[in-house]
């Protein structure tokens, strides 16, 4: 049988998905947006505390596999915006929605699409031998699956340009330096830090964590006086959940806190 293109490891607080393609470096393919499509659905009607999205084998993700969409010679061109508009559109917007931290583990090779992939995701852990590139420029097209939207505002418009117009490989270490991910650990202690963070994030208090995500994303949007009032809003509500009655029961008592995410 043919190994499914996608590994869904789902308990209570935490989901693991593993890009499953290792030969080819984890590159999308229709039926791969398929069953990644239906490995969140599940993680979605059950409810999780993290997701943590990786890589088998070397790589993390190489973008699309162009291999599925090669032109015979007179073949009607690819519409590639409807492809964008069917698969990779609403897979960043699902993922910048969901109520839980999204944790991107990038042990290898992050190119195109799949370099932006790990951009949409709220932390990105990458392991010292993985390496960001953008080789849209080298195929006459742009950076898409929001490559476009995050790379300015993650690494200012100069690197960003550079980025995007050379196609350079951007180690995982200068990715680090220039804060378009969050942090990059030694290959041998990669595994351990993504353990570490899906066991700290099933632990946290899940709704602040959403409130958190979702305030940083509007604020792009906001002046600081809307700012200021989602603030005061969310807080309102943050002020009334479980979670916090409990964090400040356990400051008080000088223990930790227990939280169960609501």
């Amino acid at each position: 049988m043919k190994a499914p293109s996608i590994i869904l490891e789902l308990t209570a607080d935490v989901a693991r998905i593993t890009l499953n393609r290792p030969d080819k470096l984890n590159s999308f393919t229709a039926q791969m947006h398929l069953e990644l499509k239906q490995a969140l659905d599940s993680i979605e009607a059950q409810g999780v505390r993290v997701l943590l999205i990786q890589g088998a084998g070397r790589g993390f993700c190489a973008g699309q596999d162009l291999s599925e969409r090669q032109m015979r010679s007179g073949a009607e061109p690819i519409d590639l915006g409807a492809t964008i508009e069917a698969y990779y559109a609403p897979l960043v917007r699902r993922l910048r929605a969901m109520p839980w931290p999204v944790i991107m583990g990038v042990n290898g090779v992050a190119a195109g699409a799949g370099a932006n992939l790990a951009l949409a995701g709220d932390l990105v852990i990458a392991a010292e031998s993985a390496s960001f590139i953008q080789p849209f420029c080298r195929l006459g097209l742009l950076p898409d699956t929001g490559g476009t939207y995050f790379l300015p505002r993650l690494v200012g418009p100069a690197r960003a340009m550079g980025l995007a117009l050379l196609g350079d490989k951007l180690s995982a270490s200068q990715a680090a330096q220039w804060g378009l991910i969050w942090e990059c650990v030694a290959d041998a202690e990669f595994h351990d830090r993504l353990d570490a963070l899906m066991q700290h994030f099933a632990q946290a208090p899940t709704k602040g964590m959403a409130a958190a995500k979702q305030a940083l994303q509007q604020s792009w949007h906001h002046i600081l006086d809307q700012q200021l009032d989602l603030e005061r809003d969310v807080m309102r509500d943050l002020g009334a959940t479980e979670d916090y009655a409990e964090g400040v029961n356990a400051f008080l008592a000088k223990r930790s806190p227990v939280f169960k995410g609501r």
